[in-house]
């Protein structure tokens, strides 16, 4: 039996695959903290600075219907919810990670570009 799929994959290529999970400006973010340990949602509201109620729980939910982030109620008054990296998760830490280090070693050069085109922006 040829377990081979006939189906065209519905991703570009990797990157693309990977972009559908970590896509947006707050998802990297929410991973990045989440790498560290379990955290429940007022820690990470306070890490993933200038996030909005509203998009950090819109976030949270699709990377955990994307298996990624488990969510965890533990019944109790007051409510105590907290957020943890699946193992699928953790995978995806860990591809992340060179990037982290990327980001570090051109932070000087990446604040310069940036400054450079809020100047062009504002004339």
């Amino acid at each position: 039996m040829n377990t081979e799929s006939t189906e065209p994959s519905p991703f570009i290529c990797g990157l693309d695959a990977s972009l559908r999970i970590i896509g947006g400006k707050w998802k990297p973010l929410i991973l990045f903290f989440l790498g560290h340990g379990p955290k429940r949602y007022g820690e990470l509201k306070r890490e993933v600075r200038g996030v909005s109620h509203k998009m950090l729980i819109q976030q949270l939910k699709e990377l955990e219907a994307h298996g990624v982030v488990l969510r965890t109620d533990y019944k109790e008054v007051p409510p105590r919810v907290d957020y943890t990296l699946t193992p699928f998760g953790e995978s995806l830490i860990e591809a992340m990670v060179p990037l982290c280090g990327w980001g570090e070693r051109n932070s000087e050069v990446i604040e310069k570009v940036i400054s450079k085109r809020k100047e062009g922006a504002s004339s």
